[in-house]
């Protein structure tokens, strides 16, 4: 039996809150002014939903449910390229201050799905747009598009590790031990991380009954520390979320969930940029 208890994080579920999250979503700046939008990786087994978090995200700000990234259901990844995609603000809108990057899913057997020096090669800013993976050789620097010395715009600011809630506690070893290379090199490049735990009404039916018992949920808790002890991350960097996958129509707790999330990608991107300020400012305090 899945038990409740008092909420452990505080969240208002009510549609002014909705329209307050998105405006600070759409009013977002980088404290870098050479850069205009935060660049944010999506990273996670295959059909963990990392495609559905983007055609989510882009719902939310469409006003209705849209499919512009491939997603779906198979046992290797639908995603063989490396996408970067906008959100605009409505249908004509301008474009927000967020770029999502979409890869290959990771699989636990070797030569298969992403290759970890890929996402060395995408952390960096040297892989181009819509390139496509090959899991027995990863992107090498005489290839096609290959970005010698990107700019700082063309880096990735914040990392999101996008995880199947009904899946963490099953998790294979050898996946678990790819995802600690990852956040291995991530930390060497000083890239922010969290961790997205997606379908989150599957893994607990109190939740599906009421999604806003996310933060009473005991069995959603334990998923989030078990998540929390596999990736060495503080319970902090973890945000549960319900993509769209099957709905017609939004639904407001989904979206609260899931502009939250979104915001706690960009609240990481400043911790990233406040880095570099901090690197460029002692520098010129030493010159």
């Amino acid at each position: 039996m899945t038990k409740i208890e008092n909420p452990w994080r505080t969240l208002i579920w009510n549609p002014e809150k909705r329209i307050e999250l998105m405006e600070s979503i759409k009013t977002y700046k980088p404290t870098v002014s050479s850069v205009s939008q935060a660049r944010v990786l999506l990273i996670g087994p295959v059909g963990a939903g990392k495609s559905s978090f983007f055609n989510s995200i882009n719902s939310v700000f469409r006003g209705h449910v849209t499919s512009q990234a491939i997603a779906g259901y198979s046992s290797s990844s639908l995603t063989t390229q490396f996408r970067t995609y906008s959100v605009k603000a409505g249908r004509e809108g301008k474009p927000l201050p967020i770029i999502l990057c979409d890869t290959m899913g990771l699989e636990d057997s070797k030569g298969a799905g992403l290759d970890v020096e890929d996402i060395s090669s995408i952390l960096e800013g040297h892989m181009p747009d819509r390139y496509q993976f090959n899991p027995s050789e990863p992107l090498h620097p005489d290839a096609s598009g290959y970005r010698k010395s990107p700019d700082l715009k063309e880096k990735i600011h914040c990392l999101s590790y996008i995880l199947d809630a009904t899946k963490v506690f099953v998790m294979p070893e050898k996946l678990a031990e790819k995802l600690k290379a990852i956040r291995q090199k991530a930390n060497l490049l000083g890239v922010p991380q969290l961790v997205v735990l997606t379908k989150v009404d599957e893994a607990c039916p109190l939740v599906k009954e009421n999604l806003t018992n996310i933060y009473r949920s005991v069995y959603i808790k334990e998923t989030m520390q078990e998540a929390s002890s596999k990736l060495g991350m503080p319970l902090s960097c973890i945000v549960p979320v319900r993509n769209y996958v099957e709905e017609l129509d939004l639904d407001l707790n989904s979206d609260i969930l899931l502009l939250s999330a979104v915001i706690q990608m960009l609240r990481f991107a400043d911790n990233y940029f406040d880095e570099i300020s901090d690197q460029l400012s002692n520098i010129q305090n030493k010159e």
